[in-house]
């Protein structure tokens, strides 16, 4: 943002502190007003005909900016996505460990991606996949919802889960 001295307009719409329109003034003039009220001035709205220039506290009002930033920044969540890898195949214990951990995931607020790795000449018997995501995604319906329909991408069957919306 531009302040002061590194204003290029030859004039400027000036606004005081208070916001009131002091009208176009010379870039001298501006910097001068803005001198003896020992305030910066500083340019809002550069693309404006003309430019749109600000008395204020530069200092001050970076240090605002930068509150409202880190303010928005902890209202932010961050969603990771975690991954289980299941096979066409597999048996009820492995399956429930699997499970165990996506509730965890889910708990937690992260999105779980659940796939299903078809090796050899597995990948015959598709349904076999779908039928395990289905399950999953049936065993997981109270903590989180399907976002991605279970779909084929090369060997690898998978679908999305979200987790519930809280209330």
């Amino acid at each position: 943002m531009n302040v002061n001295e590194s204003i290029r307009a030859k004039e400027v719409r000036l606004i005081d502190v208070n916001g009131e329109q002091l009208g176009i003034k010379s870039r001298q003039e501006a910097l001068e007003m803005a001198e003896r009220a020992n305030l910066d001035l500083v340019l809002v709205a550069p693309n404006a005909k003309p430019p749109v220039c600000r008395i204020m506290d530069y200092g001050k009002y970076r240090f605002e900016q930068q509150k409202k930033e880190k303010e928005q920044r902890k209202k932010q969540k961050v969603i990771n996505i975690k991954e289980v890898r299941l096979t066409p195949a597999i048996e009820d214990h492995d399956f429930n460990t699997k499970l165990r951990n996506a509730h965890k995931f889910l708990k937690k607020g992260d999105k779980v991606k659940v796939s299903v790795r078809f090796r050899g000449r597995a990948i015959t018997h598709k349904e076999l996949g779908r039928e395990v995501l289905e399950r999953f995604a049936k065993e997981c319906e109270e903590l989180g919802t399907l976002e991605t329909k279970p779909k084929m991408e090369g060997r690898n069957m998978f679908m999305m889960l979200a987790p519930m919306a809280e209330k």
